[in-house]
């Protein structure tokens, strides 16, 4: 299945297609070619394979944060992040697939916090904290030695709380040096609540004393600035979701901002990041930039939106394709091929575009640049052949069944991650736990 190239009508033959609001063309996939399954999670499938799974002792609500560690002992390990307690995370021996152990979970310390995020370097872990509303605690990061996944040791705490904040929603650490947060801060007040979460930067060289060394947010979001224009239909807020960093381009970060859509930044001097350029089509599109992972030897930038109203009522939410050979001058090529949303839309929940897996340069993930693996709520696990960035293609899919718990009508796949043997980690937003998937497809994983 082709995808959508913006404005080429030349694709309508392929698959069926419909206009979007703004008036790019989005392919969708034809009904699944569903392939028969062997086990009593999988839904539908396709070039994937269930190797294991684990519900997480009943506390499988997760959320955006996937870390693999391989020890010395050859053990390997899993550190995934809830959406919502009252654990906090669940440390997890992956070390044979098939059988998922759980050697620890950590409780969040009250009603109103969450981890949702987390991010590693070596042995050293840093996990979010997040609070409900303004002025709750604790809210900032947590940073752990994980020596010992066993008796995981705190060792610093970076407070982000404070009048107008809600503590840290995301984390980005891979470089063993600096971790990028997606938080409020003390002495941050935004012009609109939902702007409270800016970019900042924080030192981690001495892990006992983080330090900020600088902060960004898009002009206006700060209380006292000309105020940023409001989306018209779905105000979901300009604030900052995401950070890559990469250790092989250090002075940039790649951010992606809600309504505000995907920004690249200079931040060659951390104390002082600068707007290279900004790309956002909301609106007239629905909002909600999530994710934005830079393929820097192929000139592109994949970017994800997040689906957040549940019977597609924000539909289309979109992988997008968007070519940064000048990075001042960000340019849409095309879209995913999304799933059917005739079908997906009637089976309840949220469906379309969430996490994608981000190219960290760690030993235990995988470096993808021609392929997409993301999560798309009900529509699980998605694949995409990118090889051809006028024209991706859905390589496979995976959908689990509706854990047994969900208060969801459907199952939810809320972030995936690929290590560097090409299995694939998928966790699900309200019971399901932990997936752990094989890909069987004769295109490999590059």
């Amino acid at each position: 299945m082709t995808g959508g190239t913006l404005g080429s009508l030349a694709l309508l033959g392929r698959g069926r297609a419909h206009l979007g609001s703004s008036g790019p063309l989005i392919l969708i996939s034809r009904a699944p070619t569903v392939q028969p399954v062997d086990d009593d999670i999988t839904l539908e499938a396709k070039n994937l394979r269930l190797l294991g799974a684990h519900d997480l002792n009943g506390f499988g609500a997760m959320g955006e944060g996937i870390a693999i560690q391989q020890l010395p002992n050859g053990r390997r390990i899993a550190y995934l992040a809830n959406e919502s307690g009252p654990i906090g995370m669940s440390v997890v021996d992956v070390t044979d697939p098939r059988n998922i152990g759980v050697i620890a979970q950590i409780p969040a310390e009250n009603e109103h916090v969450r981890f949702n995020s987390l991010s590693m370097s070596g042995n050293l872990l840093v996990v979010a904290r997040q609070t409900q509303e303004f002025g709750q605690t604790p809210a900032g990061i947590a940073i752990y030695d994980a020596s010992e996944p066993e008796r995981l040791r705190q060792i610093a705490f970076f407070d982000t709380s404070g009048p107008a904040s809600r503590g840290c929603h995301f984390v980005w650490f891979v470089d063993g040096r600096y971790a990028h947060l997606s938080t409020g801060m003390p002495d941050f007040i935004p012009a609109n609540p939902r702007d409270d979460q800016i970019y900042v930067i924080v030192d981690l060289q001495d892990p006992e004393r983080p330090r900020e060394v600088g902060r960004w947010w898009i002009p206006g979001m700060a209380a006292g600035e000309p105020p940023l224009e409001r989306h018209p239909r779905f105000d979901n807020g300009n604030r900052l979701h995401n950070v890559n960093v990469l250790p092989s381009r250090p002075d940039r970060a790649y951010t992606a901002w809600i309504d505000g859509g995907a920004v690249i930044l200079d931040i060659s001097d951390p104390e002082q990041p600068r707007m290279i350029s900004r790309w956002d089509p909301h609106p007239p599109m629905p909002g909600f930039t999530h994710t934005a992972v830079p393929h820097l030897d192929r000139g592109l930038m994949v970017v994800t939106d997040e689906a957040i109203r549940d019977n597609c009522e924000d539909h289309p939410k979109l992988v997008w394709l968007v070519n940064i050979e000048v990075e001042t001058n960000p340019v849409p090529l095309s879209t995913a091929p999304m799933p059917d949303p005739g079908i997906y839309c009637q089976r309840g929940g949220r469906f379309g575009a969430h996490n994608q897996h981000e190219n960290h340069e760690q030993p235990t993930a995988m470096e993808l640049h021609y392929t997409v693996v993301a999560s798309f709520f009900n529509a699980g696990v998605r694949i995409y052949d990118i090889s051809n960035p006028f024209r991706p293609e859905e390589l496979a899919f995976w959908v689990p069944k509706r854990p047994e718990r969900s208060r969801a009508p459907s199952a939810q796949i809320n972030d995936v991650y690929v290590d560097e043997k090409g299995l694939i980690y998928a966790i699900e937003r309200f019971a399901g736990g932990v997936y752990i998937l094989e890909y069987t497809g004769p295109t490999p994983l590059a």
